[in-house]
């Protein structure tokens, strides 16, 4: 007995030691490859015949075309492109000859059967029986393919066993016999399987195979949707004020993005800024609003009129015929478990009854920080409206979906593939996750070259095919200049001419009176802004309770100080002042007087006495919120009791402050 790893010992040079002519060889395995017999053609030229089980069904009378599914999947994919060797046969072009050989040999020596139905788990074998009584049977985990022989290297862990035992190998070939002759369980494939090899190495005209190579080039879209199976799926769908407003360009991302929306649930329309994608996306809600889909739109808050008044019985609204019906929620309402926004009840709305949601501004869920105890609103989009209730369908508009990072889009993404990495398998990415990761890579070394190579062609040549796929098939973006370079701009007009911009410079003070700017800013430097920070003023005993009442501690056991923040405030109000004085004098003005008037209330409400002294009042044992304490108290999120302050130096740095100001 000897064990074969196809490591160090080879089932293939087994056979080549132990064939000999006239030899009469059983094989049983999953797959038999035309390259396998021609490293073996020497040996298996010489042999009397060869009966061989493949252990799965190739062919059925009810599904004949599943010979040629066993074929393309079993036979040419995993073995024509499957390693070094074949790939050199190939290139060498001998591809044809050798699968005519095999089928000249299989013709004369083969016969070749299979399981009627699935039989994996049969142990593979190869028994091999010569005329001078001599005999060799390999059983293991191998299979009938130049990996699996052992003829090229490869990752398989195979562990085989030769025995050369005549008496001990007939009880292998009994058991194979047992099988031969079983009708239920096996049938004849040999004529389907020589119909198949024949595609190999038949020849075809240049006509066929030029068709051929343009129907696997643009197979993806020969079901793609136009503007005429758009109308005449809705016939109205034309006639709707939305879609007569729209340019030509805009009318083709509408159905562009239709029909990557029904062949992948989603679409990202990244258009520049200035081509209309609210009027695109509009003319695509109003398509699914014919099919009486249900549609809900997410946009940042200062953006929800611009939504808001197409749904709207108003004058303004310009497209009141079309009757639009969506709703229309803020980004930070996915924040909220309740309350009304413009009339939506947030406890009470059916989150997952939306069959299209259109995110606009998309690029805002890029990331999703961890939140404790809460969902985050990427989390309360992607699982109560995407993932829950009825199927629903992800259109985004952004003109930066992608931001910082190459990998900016991917959460976006994975809206459209509701978080399946895989989703795209059937375009050729099995990973969406990879092809970014490695994007990012890519793009990472790009950046790194010296300028001079720091090219726009030199990144596409670097970055990897399966990237641009991604985008192309889930995203829609159009520049100016493209839409210049290929639309008529006699019908849409010329964009207006962005001009260089003209620098004016003036003096802050024409009289000259005015204190240089840094001068200015160390003054601000010296203010003690004390009216912003209460709880630095509070006496030493009272401290420990507005710890126990502010400070929150965070997962990793450290602790957020309210002292801290307040510092942290200080100085962006300092800032603040600064940039109002950047925008005018008057602005400075106003800020100041703002402070100004805060200080002027609490050193009255200190100098009257009327701060509510009340040894029995704790912080900790009252609600800041009621208004019996109002008087009391100082501060408006995190209020603070005048009575625990040391009020004598904070009205000091208080007066201090005023005379600065």
């Amino acid at each position: 007995m000897k064990i074969l790893d196809n490591k160090k010992d080879f089932v293939y040079t087994e056979l080549m030691d132990n064939i000999k002519k006239g030899a009469k060889l059983s094989v049983v395995s999953a797959y038999f490859t035309i390259y396998a017999y021609y490293e073996l053609k020497k040996e298996f030229d010489t042999i009397d015949n060869l009966r061989f089980i493949f252990t799965e069904p190739i062919f059925s009378k009810s599904k004949e075309k599943d010979v040629r599914e066993y074929y393309i999947d079993n036979i040419r994919r995993k073995d024509i492109f499957g390693n070094e060797f074949e790939l050199k046969l190939r290139n060498e072009m001998t591809q044809s000859s050798i699968a005519k050989e095999c089928s000249n040999w299989i013709k004369k020596k083969v016969e070749v059967r299979s399981f009627k139905s699935n039989n994996t788990s049969q142990p593979r074998m190869i028994h091999v029986e010569n005329g001078d009584g001599s005999s060799l049977c390999i059983n293991g985990t191998f299979d009938f393919t130049t990996d699996g022989l052992g003829i090229t290297p490869s990752n398989r862990m195979d562990n085989s066993t030769a025995t050369y035992d005549e008496d001990f190998n007939t009880g292998f070939l009994k058991v194979f016999n047992d099988k031969w002759e079983n009708e239920l369980e096996l049938i004849d494939v040999k004529k389907q399987l020589l119909e198949e090899m024949e595609i190999i190495y038949k020849e075809n005209s240049g006509a066929f195979i030029y068709f051929v190579t343009m129907y696997h080039l643009f197979k993806d879209y020969l079901g793609e949707l136009n503007e005429e199976n758009i109308v005449k799926e809705r016939t109205n769908f034309k006639e709707t004020q939305i879609w007569k407003k729209l340019y030509k360009f805009q009318k083709d991302a509408v159905i562009g993005a239709i029909d990557k929306i029904e062949r992948y649930n989603g679409c990202i329309i990244a258009d520049s800024v200035g081509l209309g994608k609210t009027f695109t996306a509009l003319a695509i809600i109003k398509y699914y609003e014919l099919r009486n889909d249900r549609v809900l739109v997410l946009v940042p808050k200062r953006l929800r009129d611009n939504w808001t008044i197409y749904a709207q019985n108003d004058k303004r609204n310009i497209f009141i015929d079309d009757r639009f019906g969506y709703d229309v929620l803020n980004h930070t309402d996915l924040s909220r478990e309740k309350g009304d926004s413009d009339g939506i009840n947030l406890k009470t709305i059916n989150w997952g009854n939306y069959d299209l949601v259109v995110i606009d501004e998309s690029h805002n869920f890029r990331n999703n920080p961890a939140r404790k105890n809460r969902k985050t609103r990427y989390e309360k989009l992607m699982d109560d409206i995407i993932k829950s209730g009825v199927k629903t369908k992800v259109l985004m508009l952004s003109a930066t979906p992608v931001n910082n990072r190459v990998r900016d889009i991917k959460n976006q993404i994975y809206f459209i593939t509701e978080d399946k990495d895989n989703a795209l398998e059937d375009v050729g990415i099995n990973s969406i996750n990879y092809t970014l990761k490695m994007a990012q890579k890519t793009f990472n070394d790009w950046s790194k070259l010296d300028e001079n190579y720091r090219t726009s062609n030199t990144f596409v040549d670097m970055m990897d095919m399966n990237y641009f796929k991604l985008l192309d098939t889930l995203t829609i973006a159009r520049s100016r200049k493209h839409i210049e370079k290929y639309y008529n701009l006699d019908e849409i007009g010329r964009f207006p001419e962005r001009k260089d911009p003209l620098n004016e410079y003036c003096n802050i003070d024409r009289e000259g009176i005015f204190p240089p700017i840094k001068e200015i800013d160390n003054e601000i430097k010296r203010l003690t802004l004390g009216i912003y920070s209460p709880i630095k003023y509070l006496l030493h005993d009272k401290r420990e309770g507005y710890e126990i009442k502010y400070d929150t501690y965070i997962d990793s056991g450290s602790r957020l100080k309210q002292i801290d923040r307040e510092t942290q405030l200080v100085k962006l109000i300092r800032i603040g002042m600064l940039k109002r004085l950047k925008s005018s004098i008057h602005s400075f003005k106003l800020t100041t007087e703002k402070i100004l008037y805060k200080i002027k209330v609490v050193l009255e409400k200190i100098e009257k006495g009327d701060t509510g002294y009340d040894s029995d009042l704790d912080i900790n044992l009252i609600d800041p919120d009621d208004l019996e304490f109002n008087d009391m108290m100082i501060g408006s999120k995190q209020k603070v009791l005048l009575k625990d302050i040391d009020l004598i130096k904070w009205s000091g740095d208080l007066k201090l402050d005023r005379e600065k100001l």
